[in-house]
């Protein structure tokens, strides 16, 4: 994005423009013409650009999208709404108030800091960045001070938070390796011995994680987000997955998890959240329901008893079918299957083309499970509940 076009559009001449970009609600070359009859074309494509960003940032970030501004990188990086308020629902608890975020990217993380009351500033390498960032915190009446600086040479001393989100994405894209990351992870294990908290792929490796620090997953609507690096007094636990859904939040955390063993498939079959299985949680699930695992290697639980869990999905299991595909093809054609959703877990299983393979047409609709228990295949007709 242009940077002198981006800072005309918050003039009273470009806020016109602006609204009559989202008035037009597309950007074909009629209205690419139309409103070039007013404007720079340099100054027509910010505001389309931004008008376009704003509908798709509805999905992270709600209402406030509409008062927002963007870049294409920048929204893809953002948090999402709900979980950035998640994060910073739990500094205020831990009695902190003010805050750095280093590489503060359009100002997510500093808008829902700020909302919470937090006195934040903000740094990044990017010029237009900074101008977004800090043109969301005025859009949106919340206080704050946003400024272009190397976030390796910020003194971080006079907060009480530090808080980084280093880039993931290298020249070919999308990076799993820390050493790629912008800082690198040499910055994050610095930033670590203070208190902080530090935002991660949700795939980062346990051996990776020093030993004194808290890692938190969170899903949010049952979508595994992010995993986040608490420090210092922030840490509180060693894992801890976090589960955002409609009906609030739940966690559940390392001290939970008593430890459960395999044991045969019950009358109940549990699908573990994203955030349970990645903070390594799932024998906690099983111990809140009274049961165990089918595997030792797989995520799914097993119990006697019907429980309403935010960690997990649940099924009531109908029966054991065959786990051969013909004899499996047989058994589902003879209760009338013709539609049919195939969940699986440890087993080299493709669904769709399975679902093909079995080639069903009958008027009803069904749910398998396709897994391993105690290292044998099974296939579990199932009903969720």
């Amino acid at each position: 994005m242009d940077l002198e076009a981006f800072r005309w559009l918050l003039t009273d001449d470009g806020q016109r423009l602006l609204a009559d970009a989202v008035a037009a609600g597309d950007d074909s070359l009629a209205t690419q013409t139309r409103l070039r009859r007013t404007a720079e074309p340099a100054q027509v494509a910010a505001a389309l650009t931004q008008a376009t960003l704003r509908v798709r940032a509805r999905d992270k970030l709600g209402d406030l999208a509409d008062r927002m501004y963007f870049t294409p990188d920048g929204l893809e990086q953002t948090t999402r709404l709900r979980v950035a308020e998640h994060r910073a629902a739990r500094l205020v608890a831990a009695s902190a108030t003010t805050l750095v975020d280093l590489g503060c990217g359009i100002g997510g993380d500093l808008v829902a800091a700020a909302r919470a009351g937090l006195v934040c500033a903000g740094v990044d390498l990017d010029p237009v960045r900074v101008e977004v960032a800090r043109a969301n915190l005025a859009a949106l009446g919340l206080p704050g001070a946003v400024q272009v600086a190397d976030a390796t040479t910020i003194d971080t001393t006079p907060f009480d938070v530090a808080f980084a989100d280093p880039a993931r994405r290298g020249a070919r894209g999308r990076t799993f390796d820390v050493d790629d990351w912008t800082p690198p992870w040499p910055f994050v294990e610095r930033l670590l011995a203070r208190d902080s908290c530090v935002k991660v792929a949700p795939g980062i490796p346990h051996d990776l994680l020093p030993h004194d620090v808290e890692a938190e997953w969170v899903s949010d609507h049952g979508e595994v987000k992010e995993a986040a690096l608490w420090s210092g007094r922030l840490a509180t636990t060693a894992r801890r997955a976090t589960v955002i859904a409609d009906g609030g939040l739940a966690t559940l955390t390392s001290e939970d998890d008593p430890g459960a063993s395999v044991r045969p498939v019950g009358e109940f079959l549990y699908e573990p959240d994203g955030a349970v299985i990645r903070a390594g949680l799932v024998t906690a699930v099983a111990a809140g329901v009274d049961g165990g695992l089918v595997d030792e290697h797989i995520a799914y639980v097993t119990s006697d008893a019907s429980f309403r869990t935010p960690f997990a999905r649940g099924y009531r299991v109908l029966e054991e079918l065959p786990y051969r595909e013909k004899q499996l093809r047989a058994a589902l054609r003879e209760r009338g299957v013709g539609r049919l959703t195939i969940k699986k877990r440890g087993v080299d299983i493709v669904p769709d083309q399975l679902r093909k393979r079995l080639d069903l047409g009958g008027d009803g609709e069904a749910t398998i499970v396709l897994t391993r228990a105690a290292g044998h295949g099974i296939a579990l007709l199932v009903r969720p509940f």
